[in-house]
């Protein structure tokens, strides 16, 4: 059989200016890469540790560290004390000769390596402070190790490399095999708000107190692991932590007026609060609103005076992989019982702060822990800690079940909009970060975003489940668009090591937190998407994950091939900017007369676009004299009047067509022929909003694989049963465009300043004078 060949009418007129700014060059060479190619030797292979489906393979291992540690804060020195006892498990395959261990506070010793290799430069101001950064500090910092014994008390050799330890073993431990050994160690704590870091203390020289934070802070067991061996690249401040998981024991020793609070649960409150105090804890335990266990009115009073006596706080902490604490006398505590919203479990959400935070941490601290916990468990897993806490420490940093904040209200107790939202969202990402990696325990000193960037889009979940119009900053795809238009010697792949990144915040929290909104929202569905990821945290919790086992997660549990997304968002640098270059219009000639009527508006409507462009582009107003000009040129000739011999001719064929052609023809379809180009080089779905004639619009979503063959750029008709009137690319800002100035037809033109400038001084000399353009465009609705 025969095809028929439909006759059509193109509507050529309507493109007339639009074409003038269809500007892609073809890219030189091939018009197709490798963005559609799989990962392949990119992700390390597949084996019986980890799965080709992202899951653990069947022979996974990983080791363990059981530590039993007695701890004391002097508070006249600021200086820690310790001793540990560590029993380390071998799971793996092969035998040990030797065993690393961290040794983070080193980071502040005057000759540190992160003093050194970061570039400085002076400019004619300075502050003192800088001035005094660039001063080789005399304070006594880092760990001064006193003692390594195996069990027995027998001393063991050890060799110190800046923030790693090496210690030998006296024979080597076989697969399955224990060893038990001790450290004592102590250090001075350093002013965290001077040297900065994670850890160290705050003074309060209005009321001669300490607050200290207290993290990083105990020798602490390296990784070893099946696809890396020993991780023991250096600590230098940015790269955070990969550690072992196991069962802690801390007694800590502070001032008996003192309050701690900890990593896990604290075993001996009856020795260690008043009977008050244990009163409202036993409350706290069942109540749906935050009770201050230790009141305002307590810290007060325990500020203005100094205990000489001693109390040691017990704690025991389950499957941990770090602990961390704080102890100060200036903190108010409140807890309550997350009832509701974690399946089969109910822990404790609590808040420690001092005077200066009680304003803002009183009234949301601890009710944003409770519900951080609740969205994250619907994400990924249950939340299975018996406790989580949020402390103002003046800034953020998060280790199990504890985490350190910034939210301080003025002196006069009142507080800004930006700072209560600043507040909320950095308690719901130290929260968070719970899950990521604390419990899917990635190694963030290899890959930052897999902890910052899956928490960052955990965090955009849970701040808009806490306020619909939350304003959060990292998330929405257009968020990240000034970031994706760097300059490229400013930008560096997702998959990049935490010490060579040039944007730290963008790149490692921000940007992997977008393509997860992206793939959420965009390309998968929020459906398929939910579950993959689900089933990636409960892969993984408890255990080692690694990239490849991410991206291999998502793919398995969603039947949706993302090779391609993986390697354009984390692989590569390149932004997104989809142009719509050319749209042409083309209707069956059913319909002379209509043929005629729509071919005339869109003549006048283009002569009209290009006297209002003129217009802004030149100043002069060109609108009036094209107006006249279009009067006299329809008063002397219609150059569209349809000859009497060509409407025979259409007669004569139409009368030819089958009834299923005629139908056709009389359904009065609309076909628009679409071209894009890839300018950006980050292929995308191209998302497309089509008004009509009739005030009507709809999305249309054409999939990403739509450039697998061309890269560079795709042609595609479209059929509508009604007239489209304008055309949009991304309307809902989903992709995180870096130009939508070429995403519109008819393109929206947007004055420069300079032509502002102009219109601003009047009509250039000799121009005619007339209503001002931008006036005339507002009042006719253009």
């Amino acid at each position: 059989m025969k095809p028929s060949y439909l006759r059509f009418f193109v509507f050529a007129a309507c493109m007339a200016v639009f074409s003038a700014y269809a500007q892609y060059q073809n890219n030189p060479g091939s018009n197709h890469g490798n963005k559609f190619e799989q990962l392949g030797t990119l992700l390390s292979d597949p084996n019986v540790y980890r799965t080709a489906s992202g899951a653990p393979g069947h022979q996974y291992w990983q080791q363990r560290a059981d530590y039993v540690i007695d701890v004391e804060v002097d508070d006249d020195n600021q200086r820690v004390i310790g001793s540990e006892t560590i029993t380390y498990t071998n799971n793996s395959p092969d035998p040990l000769s030797y065993l690393w261990i961290q040794l983070d506070e080193n980071e502040h010793k005057a000759d540190a390596e992160s003093k050194k290799f970061d570039e400085s430069s002076l400019s004619e101001q300075v502050t003192t402070s800088q001035l005094q950064s660039l001063i080789r500090s005399d304070k006594d910092l880092g760990v001064k190790i006193q003692k390594v014994t195996d069990g027995a008390g027998k001393a063991l050799a050890y060799t110190i490399n800046y923030t790693m330890m090496r210690i030998e073993l006296p024979t080597p431990l076989k697969s399955g095999a224990k060893f038990v050994f001790k450290i004592e160690w102590q250090y001075n704590i350093s002013d965290r708000m001077a040297e900065g870091g994670r850890g160290g203390y705050e003074y309060f020289a209005e009321d001669g107190n300490y607050l200290y934070t207290i993290t990083q802070w105990y020798p602490r067991m390296a990784v070893y692991s099946d696809f890396q061996g020993w991780q023991n690249k250096q600590f230098t401040g940015r790269g955070e932590f990969a550690l072992v998981f196991g069962d802690f024991k801390v007694n800590i020793t502070v001032p008996s007026d003192h309050v701690v609070g900890a990593t896990g649960e604290c075993r001996n409150y009856a020795s260690v609060l008043t009977a008050a105090q244990l009163d409202r804890w036993k409350q706290a335990q069942q109540a749906d609103e935050p009770v201050e266990v230790v009141t305002l009115e307590e810290a007060h009073k325990a500020m203005k005076g100094k205990a000489t006596d001693k109390k040691t706080w017990v704690y025991e902490a389950k499957n941990v992989r770090d602990f961390a604490f704080v102890t100060s006398r200036r903190l108010v505590w409140d807890a309550m019982r997350v009832k509701e919203g974690i399946e089969g479990h109910a822990p404790m959400a609590m808040s420690y702060y001092g005077p200066e935070a009680y304003p803002l941490y009183r009234p949301y601290s601890t009710k944003v822990v409770a519900h951080t916990l609740k969205v994250y468990s619907k994400h990924t897993f249950p939340y299975p800690y018996p406790v989580a806490i949020s402390v103002e420490a003046s800034n953020g940093m998060e280790y199990p079940m504890i985490c350190f904040n910034y939210g301080r209200a003025d002196k006069d107790g009142t507080y800004s909009e930006a700072t209560k939202y600043g507040m909320i969202s950095v308690i719901i990402h130290e929260v968070g970060h719970n899950f990521f990696p604390m419990i899917v325990n990635s190694d963030e000193r290899q890959w930052t975003w897999m902890d910052e960037g899956l928490n960052t889009f955990c965090q955009f979940l849970a701040e808009q489940e806490w306020d619909k119009d939350y304003p959060s900053r990292r998330g929405p795809a257009h968020k990240i668009v000034d970031y994706m238009k760097l300059p490229k010697e400013q930008l560096e792949p997702i998959m990049t090591n935490s010490e060579n990144i040039v944007e730290f915040g963008p790149n490692a929290y921000a940007k992997p937190a977008t393509a997860l909104n992206i793939l959420r929202e965009t390309v998968m569905g929020r459906e398929l998407f939910d579950y993959a990821f689900k089933e990636y945290a409960r892969r993984w919790a408890f255990k080692h994950p690694t990239p490849a086992d991410f991206f291999r997660t998502l793919e398995d549990a969603s039947a949706v091939d993302l090779d391609w997304f993986w390697r354009g968002w984390f692989f590569s640098i390149d932004p997104v900017d989809i142009s719509l270059d050319d749209v042409q219009h083309f209707q069956p000639m059913g319909n002379l007369q209509d043929a005629q009527t729509t071919a005339k508006a869109a003549f006048e409507n283009d002569l009209n676009t290009v006297s209002r462009q003129r217009n802004i582009d030149e100043g002069v107003n060109f609108a009036v004299e094209a107006d006249t000009a279009l009067q006299d040129f329809y008063n002397k000739w219609d150059r569209f009047e349809i000859a009497e011999e060509d409407k025979r001719a259409f007669k004569q064929y139409y009368e030819s067509l089958s009834s299923d052609e005629k139908a056709l023809y009389d359904g009065k379809y609309h076909f628009y022929q679409l071209k894009f180009s890839n300018k950006g080089g980050l292929v995308m779905p191209i998302i497309l909003q089509w008004t009509f004639a009739d005030g009507t619009t709809e999305i249309e979503r054409i999939p990403a694989y739509i450039w697998r063959k061309n890269e560079s750029e795709v042609t595609k008709v479209f059929a509508k049963n009604k007239e489209v009137t304008a055309v949009l690319v991304d309307p809902l800002r989903e992709t995180g465009d870096i130009d939508e100035g070429n995403n519109a037809w008819p393109r929206t033109h947007t004055p420069t300043r300079f032509q502002l400038f102009k219109q601003q001084q009047g009509p250039a000399r000799g121009a005619s004078t007339g209503p001002n353009p931008m006036q005339r465009a507002k009042r006719s609705g253009q």
